[in-house]
């Protein structure tokens, strides 16, 4: 082997290398600027930046961080399947546009815009059976989880970013394995970075008890994660067609409070019951279809299990995006609700990393005299993007925006609210990741009382809170100025 290195040295040095590394560099360039038009003409210009300034660690950052999966087609569904959805979604939009209200006081009928964006542009279907409940507390949302999955009969299926190796995820694997051996069908499906602490052996008892699970982009060789950039982000459950979970928090004992370092985890969870939960079943089986390799009928498992009678009167869409796609479906959906507000626009997010376009649509409205307020956390989870959600809080600021400082523990709720009418809770941050790296899903929701219940845990949260005022932006250090510089650059290609 080393004399196989030594005759490799002999007839490539160091400078003939860098050469080779340089070339690549500008080929890549060249192919960003003219053939690929999937990434914002900003983050194009980090990229060569980047592969200019730090080449040899550039090329191997651009190779890892900067694959274009949305060529890969991995959901895919067959003539039947996308008939079934056409011909579905050909309906609601005629529901649409004939016969949802058209009072002014109507919140369906003012956001009737919306609605059918997200039928047209995101295959989204609009149910308006549903009931909603709002949980904030981790261990009381772990606690009814548990419990639901302990009363389940049929069916359990559960997709989240992050099962921990912990007393949590212990726990949560020990009831699933139980669930199993009584004969309930239990599928889990984890994302294998945000999952990597579980394992086969962790697991070994469960699949024996006839339990299955899946890893999304599981790695050929455990640890080697060649597609790092591009992770299941989402944090859904359906349990016996019935009950379905959507929001924030994961499987692990710090979302319960349990970890020093963030002390009390505030986040949001919604609990829905009714035909939203088709949808659900449609975005799960989905992503297990592709992770599993399981064969299964979308139409059968998706629709026909899982319409319900009458459980509510509250309207819910769910939309879902991802990497597979280079629409953005839950950005735009994020814009048309912030470019359609009148009155206020209420934000808690643990990242503030969005886009020059989402970013104007804020300034705009606070320019324009709406109550713009945002909520951030105290600490980062992430240094370099905490630093771009400071400086961006700041640009915030200057137009007007309220922006505070979540002191009771850590903020990662993921929540936005327009005009006490509309809000939507679910997996993705306000950051680029999340509208286009990630794959994640969202519920947005056409009531009144829902959006105020939300509204109101905001205003608690602001109790809990301090304001982030130009006086803290005029404080910073230049070496913590030079450090949002450095990190708002890394934002646009990690």
């Amino acid at each position: 082997m080393t004399g196989i290195l030594e005759q490799f040295l002999q007839f490539f040095t160091l400078s003939h290398i860098m050469v080779i590394i340089y070339v690549l560099n500008a080929l890549i360039a060249l192919g960003l600027i003219f053939f690929d038009d999937s990434k914002s003409p900003s983050a194009t210009m980090a990229w060569i930046m980047v592969l200019f300034m730090v080449p040899a660690a550039g090329l191997l950052l651009y190779l890892i961080f900067s694959q274009n999966i949305a060529r890969q087609q991995i959901f895919k569904m067959t003539e039947d399947e996308k008939e079934g959805k056409k011909t579905l979604l050909g309906w609601q939009k005629e529901a649409v546009q004939q016969s949802i209200p058209v009072d002014d006081d109507d919140v369906t009928s003012r956001w009737k815009e919306m609605i059918r964006m997200n039928i047209e542009y995101a295959d989204s279907l609009l149910t308006a059976n549903d009931s909603v409940e709002i949980i904030t507390d981790g261990k009381e949302m772990f606690e009814r989880l548990c419990s639901d999955i302990e009363n389940a009969k049929y069916t359990i299926k559960l997709c989240y970013y992050i099962v921990k190796d912990d007393f949590v995820g212990k726990r949560l694997i020990e009831l699933l394995t139980k669930k199993a051996s009584e004969g309930v069908k239990v599928r889990l499906l984890m994302d294998a970075l945000g999952s990597r602490s579980i394992g086969y052996s962790e697991l070994r008892a469960f699949k024996k008890a006839g339990g299955t699970y899946a890893f999304f982009f599981k790695p050929l060789i455990r640890h080697l994660y060649l597609r790092i950039n591009y992770r299941n982000h989402r944090k859904l459950a359906i349990i016996d067609n019935e009950i379905g979970y959507i929001g924030g928090f994961n499987i692990a004992k710090e979302y319960l409070g349990y970890k020093k370092k963030f002390g009390y985890w505030r986040d949001t969870q919604l609990i829905i019951r009714g035909n939203a939960l088709t949808t659900l079943n449609e975005r799960f089986y989905m992503d297990w279809r592709y992770a599993s390799k399981e064969n299964i009928d979308l139409i059968d498992q998706s629709v026909r299990y899982a319409l319900r009678t009458e459980t509510g009167d509250i309207p819910i869409q769910i939309v879902s995006c991802g990497p597979e796609s280079e629409k953005e479906e839950i950005k735009m959906a994020f814009m048309k609700m912030i470019t359609n507000a009148r009155k206020n626009i209420y934000i808690q997010t643990p990242y503030l990393v969005p886009d020059e376009p989402m970013m104007e649509s804020l300034r705009m409205a606070a320019r324009s005299g709406i109550d713009v307020r945002i909520m951030i956390p105290c600490m980062p989870d992430h240094p370099f993007v905490y630093r771009t959600t400071l400086y961006n809080a700041g640009r915030l600021i200057n137009d007007g925006a309220r922006i505070y400082i979540y002191e009771n523990g850590f903020m990662h709720a993921k929540t936005l609210s327009i005009d006490g009418e509309v809000c939507t809770v679910g997996s993705a941050n306000f950051d680029n990741r999340s509208f286009r790296l990630n794959f994640e899903s969202n519920a947005f929701i056409y009531d009144r009382d829902v959006t105020e219940e939300l509204d109101e845990r905001f205003m608690t949260d602001i109790n809990l809170s301090r304001p982030y005022t130009q006086d803290d932006r005029d404080r910073i250090s230049n070496a913590e100025r030079a450090a949002e510089s450095i990190s708002r650059l890394l934002t646009e290609i990690l």
